[in-house]
This record gives C-alpha cells, structure tokens and sequence, in this order.
C-alpha cells in the first residue's frame, strides 16, 4: 500500500512538472513571438521614417532645383536700357555701364555719324565685350579713343593699334592688331586708372583719369566728354 501512495506521488510530481516546462515553454513562446512582434514593428516603423526621410530630401531636392533653375532664369532676364535712356555727365562714374543691349549698342556705333571711317562700327562687338569684361563705360571708351586718336584713327595710331596714346619710353606702344589694341587699352585704364588701388588711381571720373592720363593739359576734360556728347547725340 505504501509502495503504491509512493508510486502515485511521483506520478504527480512527474504530471507536475511536465505541466510545469510546458507552462513555462508556452511562456517563453509568447515572450518570444511578442519580442519578435515587437522587432518587426520597429522595422517597420524604421522603414517608414527612412522612406519619409527620403521622400522629404526629394521633395527639398525638387525645390531647390525648381529655386535655382528659377533663379537662373531671372539673371538671364536682363532688362536693358534703351538707346534714348543713356546718360553721361562731365562727373559720371566711368566704370558704370550704359545698360544698354549689345545689339543696341551697334546700332548706336552704326548711327555715330562723325565714325567716318567706319572703325567704331567694325569693333562695335570688340568694345562692348571689353567694356563689359574691364567694367567701363562704353560711351566713355569711345570718346577717349575719338579724343586720342580722331574720329578717323589717325594715321599714327592706326598703324601702331594704338588708340589711347599709350607710351613707353617716349614712343607710342605698338599692338598686333585693332583688338589686340582694344583690349591693352581696356585694361590699362580698368587696372590702373578706376580700380582703387591702381598704381594711377585717383578717382572715376574724367577729371581724376586727367590727373595722370594728361595732367598737363587744361582741355582734355572738355575734349573727351565733348566727344562722348558726339556718341549719344
């Protein structure tokens, strides 16, 4: 009888534990399942952040080229001035352009009847883009060139390419060619005479480029500014 009680008891405690581990294993299941529930949420919900990180860089991507391409198109609009709106003084600033249009700018040089020689006209293109480059009024540049030179390019200066007078030694300065000339002129006077600085720089008006150019003369102010009143006449 003992024997039998002894038997049934481990039984029990055998039934027992088996319910035990698999309690406890069910348990560490659904530990398991909800930890990797949980896992797989926050993948996902990871995922959903990048893809709206993504979707937001793209969208600012879209807005800044939109922006720029945007930005480009209104310098590219440049708004010109007409030929009737230019104006010149005897105490302008000489590196300020006129603000009219190239195309403009020819008519105006094709128009500029005391250019019997047709040479203002011919280098139309030449002088706007360096004016442009060398920030010089191109008003300005053509009637120092009329005022050195004559309206005609005397004989001296046309065979040298030497438009503004430009002097080394006591002897004028000979260029390869009439943009070559153009060109050594521009810069002369952009590096020198009307950028601070400039080993000749007094100021950017007539008077101030007088003070080196030709300081010894009373009328080159009058002389080159009547010339530029010729150009916009």
């Amino acid at each position: 009888m003992e024997n039998n009680s002894k038997s049934a008891l481990k039984i029990r405690q055998v039934i027992a534990s088996t319910m035990v581990f698999m309690i406890l294993g069910s348990q560490i299941q659904l530990f398991i399942s909800t930890k990797e529930k949980e896992i797989a949420k926050a993948s996902i919900q990871e995922n959903v952040v990048q893809e709206q990180q993504i979707a937001e860089h793209y969208e600012r991507n879209i807005e800044t080229t939109a922006r720029s391409e945007s930005e480009r198109k209104l310098e590219t609009e440049v708004v010109y001035k007409t030929i009737d709106e230019i104006t010149i003084s005897k105490n302008m600033d000489l590196t300020i352009r006129t603000g009219i249009s190239k195309e403009d700018f020819k008519k105006l040089m094709k128009n500029l009847k005391p250019d019997t020689s047709g040479f203002f006209y011919k280098n139309s293109d030449i002088i706007y883009d360096l004016c442009e480059e060398y920030q010089l009024n191109e008003i300005f540049f053509c009637g120092l060139i009329a005022a050195e030179s004559g309206w005609n390019i005397t004989k001296s200066h046309r065979a040298k390419c030497n438009y503004i007078s430009m002097m080394s030694k006591g002897k004028m300065i000979q260029f390869a060619s009439e943009k070559a000339g153009l060109e050594a002129a521009a810069k002369l006077l952009h590096n020198k005479y009307l950028t601070p600085g400039g080993a000749y720089y007094k100021g950017k008006t007539l008077s101030s480029v007088q003070k080196i150019f030709c300081p010894n003369s009373s009328t080159w102010v009058g002389l080159v500014y009547g010339c530029m009143k010729q150009v916009v006449k």
